[in-house]
């Protein structure tokens, strides 16, 4: 790996210094849930057989200026991520401003979980299989 113009490197307590301190704007983290009201579950799934991966995604998710996160719309069993609430264990509380999944963007808003780009699904199948309410971007396609 070669380092590119730009490129730093930093001590483990300073990058938790970072974090608690608000330095960071955007931060971008995996999920196992998330919430309509922007809820971010990604360390545990309770399951018997799972080992927790507690490590710095709280002091990420409430550090930031903004969360982002990543995943699969629908778990391996079909059932979707997006969720009315938390069935796992929180991360952080209304902490998660977009979500990006193979499926489409999502943006939580003041207003509810907006549908910004669709992928692979139209709007009206996303609204079937989510139990959250869904509005149309008026910049993105509505499926």
């Amino acid at each position: 790996m070669t380092e590119t113009p730009g490129a730093s490197y930093f001590h483990h307590a300073d990058s938790f210094a970072m974090m608690r301190g608000g330095h960071l704007d955007v931060c971008v983290l995996g999920a196992f849930q998330v919430s309509a009201a922007g809820d971010l579950a990604n360390w545990s799934t309770s399951a018997p057989d799972a080992i927790p991966a507690v490590g710095g995604a709280m002091d990420l998710a409430i550090g930031a200026k903004e969360t982002w996160v990543m995943m699969s719309l629908f778990a391996k069993d079909g059932t979707p991520k997006i969720v009315p609430e938390l069935t796992y264990p929180v991360t952080g509380l209304a902490c998660v401003t977009r979500i990006y999944t193979d499926h489409g963007a999502f943006h939580l808003t003041s207003d509810g979980l907006r549908l910004q780009q669709p992928h692979g699904l139209t709007r009206e199948a996303l609204c079937t299989r989510l139990d959250v309410g869904l509005m149309t971007s008026s910049w993105g396609s509505s499926g």
